[in-house]
């Protein structure tokens, strides 16, 4: 028995001398949820001793992040692939995310895969690697999605200005277009004290905004202790993280209208740390639409969460997700939607255009949108979107607002965002890398993007 301890501790250190130096590389597609995943992965390589590089960069394994929304993601996928290969063809490639969870064979046989993993296993991906010699066939380790049912914490630092804080994974929500519960599994949710330990964390690294990130956030608390009821509520999570010292922005990604609770709106208009800005799913403008959707309420309830935020804060950001060309979405169905848009007092879209997902029930439905007429209304939308997001920045012009400045040089300026999500630029200037400035905003440039003076 010692002999036989003593040659699995001594095999285990060899393993680990073998990853020493060697090179780690990542490429997220998808949420934010994706990225704050990765982030959390090249933590467990770096502990492992990997040296993480740019994906672009020569690299001993390349690790995707894979997303499986729509068609587009699921095809770049095999050109990230080719990307690796191309810059080292000997690398170990290895795929995890929501189409490793779905469709795992699938990427295991694209040309230069070895490692495919699904949603309990990613976290463990450095488990499965014993070496990093190429397979002749990609190796997949894939749970049944009911597995999935215990939570991992996650949030990105390091990349980027802002941090991403997972906080809530799964959803229990039949959305007929929808693969992501069959990706992730059911609603579950981090403790609130871990939640609060993860942003004490990201404080102490000087990170200056953390986005609160998930799949439905707004089921935060259900299976918080593996419990099916809610610990907590999001406007607890919201009421909580006010309080943290040190966290001088909370930006909240998408919510659900059904679960975006006037209290919360209330709380955030006097906020001493999150910003005026939500990002809503409405998906249709029809409610035949949304039915046959299985979304969780109709257009009126929609119109009412955006007057409520207006009511109370004049000045905040509100985007929008929305499908064209669902199955039965006629013209009319179509202009329904666009005209409801138009006359709401939102401040950008983000467009997607449907497309079919396997083991969906929306599938299997009558009156399939020929793609050619579904691109057309996806760039009506998108140029309503300019629209309206010119219209906000148009009405923000005078306002002071504080900016948090980002950390790249674009072709000679630096970029930010307002705490009502205007971008702003100003010539570069490498001193105002993540700070927070008091600004006037002063007038729109070609591009779209706001210019401002510094207040005294």
């Amino acid at each position: 028995m010692r002999w036989s301890k003593y040659n699995e501790i001594s095999k285990d250190m060899e393993i680990t001398k073998s990853f020493m130096k060697k090179k780690v590389a990542f490429y997220t597609l998808g949420c934010k949820l994706n990225f704050s995943e990765t982030s959390t992965i090249a933590r467990n390589f770096k502990e492992e001793g990997f040296n993480r590089v740019d994906f672009s960069e020569n690299a001993d394994i390349y690790v995707i992040n894979t997303c499986s929304v729509t068609e587009n993601a699921d095809k770049r996928f095999k050109t990230i692939v080719k990307q690796a290969q191309k810059t080292n063809p000997n690398a170990f490639v290895a795929a995890v995310g929501c189409y490793a969870q779905l469709k795992p064979q699938e990427l295991a046989d694209v040309n230069g895969v070895d490692l495919v993993l699904g949603a309990t296993e990613k976290f463990k991906i450095t488990d499965y690697i014993n070496d990093l010699s190429k397979n002749d066939f990609g190796e997949v380790h894939s749970c049944e999605i009911e597995e999935a049912d215990f939570y991992v914490g996650s949030y990105s630092i390091g990349d980027r200005t802002r941090a991403f804080l997972k906080v809530q994974d799964g959803c229990d929500y039949k959305c007929t277009y929808c693969t992501i519960p069959l990706a992730r599994g059911i609603s579950r949710s981090d403790t609130l004290e871990n939640v609060l330990k993860n942003v004490e964390e990201i404080v102490a690294k000087g990170i200056k905004e953390i986005v609160l990130t998930g799949v439905n956030i707004g089921d935060y608390g259900k299976g918080e202790y593996g419990n099916k009821k809610h610990e907590h509520t999001f406007y607890e999570l919201v009421q909580a993280l006010d309080e943290v010292d040190g966290a001088e922005r909370f930006r909240i990604s998408s919510i659900e209208p059904n679960l975006l609770k006037n209290e919360t709106i209330n709380f955030v208009s006097n906020s001493r740390a999150f910003v005026p800005h939500f990002h809503i799913p409405l998906q249709s403008g029809n409610n035949e639409m949304l039915k046959l959707m299985r979304r969780r309420y109709q257009r009126e309830l929609y119109v009412e969460r955006v007057n409520k935020i207006k009511e109370v804060m004049p000045h905040a950001c509100i985007g929008v997700d929305v499908i064209v060309g669902f199955p039965g979405e006629t013209d009319d169905h179509f202009l329904d939607t666009y005209n409801f848009l138009n006359e709401l007092d939102i401040s950008y879209l983000h467009v997607f255009t449907y497309s079919e997902r396997d083991n969906t029930l929306a599938t299997t439905m009558n009156g399939v949108v020929p793609k050619n007429v579904r691109a057309k209304r996806s760039k009506m939308l998108r140029g309503l979107s300019v629209k309206k997001r010119r219209a906000f920045y148009e009405n923000q012009l005078g306002a002071i607002r504080t900016v948090l400045f980002e950390n790249d040089n674009k072709e000679g300026y630096i970029q930010g965002f307002t705490e009502n999500y205007v971008k702003v630029k100003a010539p570069w200037n490498p001193e105002l890398a993540n700070t927070l400035q008091k600004v006037i905003l002063t007038n729109i440039d070609d591009d779209g993007l706001v210019r401002f003076d510094f207040c005294d």
